[in-house]
């Protein structure tokens, strides 16, 4: 059943950031995650209520809300680097990047968690990587740069980066933590960081200057992310990190198709060739 949850995981994540990129294109991207994230946590705490978990809290432990609290830090990092990468750049450059923090995942899991990394894994890791860079490389070439500058690729990495310190210190705070209750409470923590962001770069005033059109755009995205968020750490609890984020990469899928079809992006050969090796490696680690 995690497996389903997985799958689940990997398409509301591949449609959050179409969703998301509908609502920044004048919208500052800071104040994008900030709003967003109130719809994630309305959703998510609904959802601990109706799992009936709420009363749980009381037995969570020390250790385990600390790195609920440290993974929650490294979401919100993870998001305001990401939509950023994506209000600068092209869905199609930074989605790659982020989705890439699969080896960094693969390889803490190994280090902190123990879980083993065998051939395919291997193998995947380095798929993974060459169909990254050449995704990146070629729609660099094909895209004009000068416009865009090279910022979005320091955010994209630093989402990959975040992302995947959130996997492994998620995977350690929801042991003996019903994964509703857990994502709610890491909810908490994105909150209060991203409208500290919001408030210390001075850009509340850009809170009523949202239009109605991408603020339901920013809206959509944050309950697809709470969709996402909930499938994920439950499908963590009960599978390895080793197996569960790899599944969830496969949103690049869908991210790719609904960036065709939304805002016309299109794939060149040697990033469709980048693209079928990201697939096939991250297939090769679930084995």
């Amino acid at each position: 059943m995690w497996i389903v949850f997985a799958c689940g995981s990997a398409f509301f994540a591949g449609i959050t950031a179409v969703l998301a990129k509908c609502g920044i294109q004048k919208t500052d991207s800071t104040v994008a995650t900030a709003i967003r994230t109130i719809i994630v946590l309305i959703f998510s705490w609904l959802m601990v209520f109706v799992a009936d978990s709420q009363s749980q809290m009381e037995t969570i432990g020390g250790k385990t809300l600390l790195f609920l609290i440290l993974s929650g830090i490294a979401t919100g990092a993870s998001w305001l680097c990401y939509f950023k990468a994506l209000q600068l750049g092209d869905i199609n450059k930074v989605v790659p990047i982020d989705k890439s923090s699969v080896v960094l995942t693969i390889l803490l899991a190994f280090l902190l968690l123990g879980e083993p990394i065998g051939p395919f894994q291997g193998v995947g890791v380095v798929l993974i990587g060459a169909g990254t860079f050449l995704m990146i490389e070629k729609k660099a070439e094909t895209t004009d740069a000068s416009k865009q500058g090279k910022g979005w690729m320091f955010y994209a990495f630093g989402s990959a980066v975040f992302a995947s310190l959130t996997s492994i210190l998620g995977k350690i705070g929801i042991e003996g933590v019903e994964s509703n209750l857990g994502t709610a409470i890491r909810t908490i923590v994105v909150l209060i960081m991203a409208w500290i962001m919001v408030l210390v770069t001075g850009k509340t005033g850009a809170v009523r200057e949202v239009s109605r059109k991408e603020l339901a755009f920013i809206c959509l995205s944050g309950l697809a992310t709470g969709a996402s968020w909930l499938c994920y750490y439950r499908a963590l609890q009960d599978g390895l990190a080793s197996v569960v984020v790899p599944i969830d990469k496969l949103s690049i899928l869908v991210t790719i198709a609904f960036s065709r079809l939304v805002f016309h992006e299109k794939l060149t050969a040697r990033s469709g060739w980048g693209l079928i090796f990201i697939i096939i490696g991250t297939l090769a680690m679930m084995f």
